[in-house]
């Protein structure tokens, strides 16, 4: 029985002493999926951009809509701490500046002025 009982303590010390080393491995495959980290990663990145764009969560939402929501406010509330502390300002967002510039065109071809007006060159290069 005594060596029954030296067997055991033998088997108990090596695991003892083993199951630290196999704590500190990664195993390929057990981890969290890439995709998945990288949508998170996205979905964070995209709250921070919106608070660095001074906008407001509900258009950030509204603007990213298959962007997890509280991945996003996340990333918003980082940015916003980061911001805060470093005494960083805002940048204005452009993309309202962005949806005014394609007015312009039609209102030039309704004046006769820009690319509708090429058909009304044709005409006066004839009856020259």
């Amino acid at each position: 029985m005594h060596a029954l009982h030296a067997s055991a303590r033998r088997c108990w010390l090596a695991s003892v002493l083993v199951l630290p080393l196999l704590s500190g491995c990664e195993i390929p495959g057990l981890g969290p999926d890439p995709r998945t980290v990288a949508k998170e990663s996205e979905a964070k990145a995209v709250g921070g951009a919106c608070r660095h764009a001074m906008r407001g969560l509900e258009d950030c939402f509204a603007l990213n809509p298959k962007a997890p929501k509280a991945l996003v406010f996340a990333g918003w509330k980082e940015m916003d701490g980061y911001m805060r502390e470093n005494k960083i300002e805002g940048t204005p967002s452009v993309l309202g500046k962005v949806e005014d510039k394609p007015a312009t065109p039609a209102k030039r071809s309704a004046d006769g002025e820009g690319a509708g007006s090429r058909s009304g060159d044709a005409t006066a290069r004839t009856r020259s």
